[in-house]
């Protein structure tokens, strides 16, 4: 009897997921939301169950997780579009889960482009490697969704022949490849990405041939901000720039672009993990933190918090070449060093963050 009682037991724990969705734009409960439970594995997310919220916003998975998932759980509502997604690592509570959803507008209300950046790294065999940074910010109770206009528009030279690979960040996830739809006019593009409320980060990386030196240009569609510019040890730029100093890590010179536009003379070659200093880590950075030698559970920790520069216990050298490899692009590397820049004299803070677990399909 106390074994069937225990196997019971152990099932139920598998089996009920219970929960409320309410609306963070309304304060009240929400109606008719839609709730599927994943569960993460080596080969991706598996679907558990989907219900709909009932009219006080509650729901409840009672199908039975498939055994052998140690690891967490994905709950997904979507409401108004736009998919919310809320990690349950293992141990946490599964009854009386809240997920937070938001009304959604076409207009970006509160959300805007707070950052843009830009690194140019021109090498020697005639390529120009172009990485790129929009930074948005959202401090209203808003998601801002336009599927038709994109929320994110950009341009790129015709030579880059329209080959650009694009990963989006919504406000603690991890990034998820989208393709960019084909603007109204030739050579640009137009991004369907949801801005929720906090956080969010577009990413871009194309090339182009370049012969050096010679002339960069990029008309700059979706404004918003100071555009920065890098150009790492052995490049040179020239135009209207402001000088805002250099990054201490890869002592790349950071620009500020005075016009909407971006007009540069670019000459030499270089990129940026050529000028970086190593001496203070003690080693390779990459595993920093990790006690397991293979440095993915500091690199997934980070990740969130990149742009508040909120890295835990490892130091500030070692967390932003951790960053960098976990992205798989020079551009997360960056973004830290601007921060550095832009906010200098601000203490730093630390705040441990829950391990990143991969997102299901679909809009995060």
């Amino acid at each position: 009897m106390r074994f069937l009682a225990f196997l019971l037991t152990a099932a139920s724990l598998n089996a009920a997921i219970d929960g409320i969705v309410t609306n963070a734009t309304s304060g009240k409960p929400q109606a008719g939301a839609t709730v599927t439970l994943f569960q993460p594995t080596q080969q991706g997310p598996q679907f558990i169950e989907s219900v709909k919220t009932d009219a006080q916003g509650k729901f409840q998975i009672t199908k039975e997780v498939p055994a052998g998932g140690a690891g967490p759980l994905l709950l997904q509502a979507v409401y108004g579009g736009v998919q919310y997604n809320k990690m349950l690592p293992p141990g946490t509570p599964t009854t009386g889960v809240e997920i937070p959803v938001f009304e959604t507008s076409k207009k970006p209300g509160d959300a805007k482009v707070d950052q843009h950046m830009v690194l140019l790294e021109p090498s020697p065999s005639g390529t120009l490697q172009v990485s790129e940074s929009y930074v948005f910010q959202n401090n209203g109770k808003t998601t801002w969704n336009d599927p038709d206009n994109g929320t994110l528009r950009f341009s790129l030279p015709a030579a880059a022949q329209g080959k650009v690979e694009v990963n989006a960040i919504a406000p603690g996830g991890l990034p998820i490849r989208k393709a960019p739809d084909p603007g109204s006019q030739p050579n640009t593009f137009k991004l369907d990405f949801p801005i929720k409320p906090g956080e969010s980060r577009v990413d871009l990386q194309w090339s182009m041939p370049f012969t050096s030196p010679g002339a960069f240009q990029e008309k700059v569609l979706t404004p918003g901000g100071l555009t920065r510019l890098v150009a790492p040890v052995g490049v040179t730029f020239k135009g209207d720039l402001q000088d805002l100093g250099q990054e201490p890590r890869t002592k790349a010179n950071i620009y500020g672009v005075k016009g909407s536009d971006i007009k540069i003379d670019v000459s030499g070659t270089g990129a940026l993990n050529q000028g970086a200093d190593t001496s203070s880590s003690g080693g390779d950075a990459s595993g920093a933190g990790d006690s397991g030698g293979n440095g993915q559970s500091a690199l997934t920790m980070n990740l969130p918090k990149l742009y508040g520069m909120v890295l835990g216990s490892a130091d500030l050298p070692t967390s932003v070449m951790a960053v960098k490899w976990v992205l798989l692009t020079v551009i997360g590397m960056l973004a830290a060093g601007f921060v550095i820049l832009y906010r200098k004299g601000n203490p730093l803070q630390t705040d441990p963050v829950s391990k990143a677990q991969k997102n299901a399909r679909g809009r995060s």
